[in-house]
């Protein structure tokens, strides 16, 4: 089993990052601010202004870390990654899938239904915890709206139809959210989900959260050899990581959607952590900077894989999930097994 490293998210402006002997480094202005050996990383985030050092980035290149830039609000502007690793006939066998009718469509299915599922589980644990009746009305209404989804997924045939249950199911589900944030204390509503922009603090931390986890499984993908970009459930489109975007669906509501509810029921994220423009709701620095160290923790926790039956990092699933696709695509599973979080 791969191990679990670390990604080393760089979000002060204007830092210099660079590589000495086996370690890499970050200056600000003069001074060098940090220094950690290379084979503890295996991928660097940089948000913002800074410049990465040409012989750091062929060192990065050599030695399998991926570097990824975004802007000061996570919107993604490029990414480097050395030669593609994995065995060229995976991929192959992967562009072959895609004319596949009857292996999409159940690839879909398989997505769509654990993304419902783990958002019915999602409820029912806030369902324990609520305290009004009128809320754990609501909220076992949305469990019931959830399991009406997943019958109808065995009755429809093609991916339209599937996409369209998912888009029911995913209102149903975030019809409840702000129940299952009652009790924050710092009074933060969620009302509608919101994307591009994000109109207020909740969706903020959602969408910071969901781009964390994309970028995982991206990373995840080009270690095993996946094409992040040859999508199933989200139609292909230049430029745009569809397959990484269809993976994490089914690990949107247990990974981010219960550490973003924690974050804000426990009073870890607070106003002064976010910042309003004409348009949007953003995280500001000092809630960036909480946020992805809470998500860096997490990632250490562990769990019982419900498929493979071993204890790993919660920070790995992406990886399991990608490298148990690939075994599909290498015919060792009839079918691929979907993260269902117990």
């Amino acid at each position: 089993m791969k191990k679990l490293l670390n990604t080393l998210y760089v979000l002060t402006p204007e830092s210099y990052l660079y590589n000495r002997n086996e370690n890499i480094c970050i200056k600000i202005g003069e001074e060098e601010k940090l220094s950690l050996p290379a084979l503890t990383i295996d991928s660097i985030v940089c948000f913002g202004k800074m410049t990465v050092s040409t012989p750091l980035l062929a060192f990065c290149g050599d030695h399998g870390i991926s570097v990824t830039f975004l802007s000061e609000n996570g919107h993604f502007m490029g990414r480097f990654y050395g030669p593609i690793s994995g065995n060229v006939l995976l991929r192959k066998k992967q562009y072959e899938s895609l004319h596949d009718v009857d292996f999409c469509r159940n690839l879909v299915r398989s997505f769509v239904l654990a993304k419902i599922r783990n958002s019915k589980l999602v409820l029912t644990r806030a369902a324990r915890v609520c305290k009004t009746n009128t809320g754990i009305n609501d909220l076992h209404l949305g469990m019931e709206q959830l399991s009406d989804s997943a019958r109808k997924l065995a009755s429809v045939n093609d991916i339209d139809s599937i996409r369209g249950i998912e888009g029911a199911a995913a209102t149903s589900y975030f019809a409840r959210f702000d129940i299952m944030l009652s009790d924050n204390p710092g009074n933060f509503r969620f009302v509608t989900r919101s994307r591009r922009p994000p109109r207020n603090e909740v969706n903020a931390a959602l969408s910071f959260t969901y781009m964390l986890l994309t970028h995982e499984m991206q990373s995840a993908m080009e270690t095993v050899g996946i094409d992040p970009a040859a999508g199933y459930l989200h139609s292909l489109r230049p430029g745009r990581a569809s397959f990484a975007l269809d993976m994490i669906e089914e690990l949107r509501a247990p990974l981010c959607d219960r550490f973003v509810i924690s974050l804000f029921n426990k009073g870890m994220l607070s106003k002064k952590d976010f910042e309003e423009g004409e348009e949007a709701v953003m995280l500001n620095d000092h809630g960036r900077r909480t946020l992805i160290a809470n998500w860096q923790k997490r990632k250490q926790e562990e769990i019982i894989h419900p498929f493979l039956g071993e204890k790993i990092p919660i920070g790995m699933i992406p990886y399991v999930q990608t490298m148990l696709f690939a075994r599909v695509l290498r015919g060792d599973l009839d079918e691929y097994p979907p993260f269902i979080w117990r």
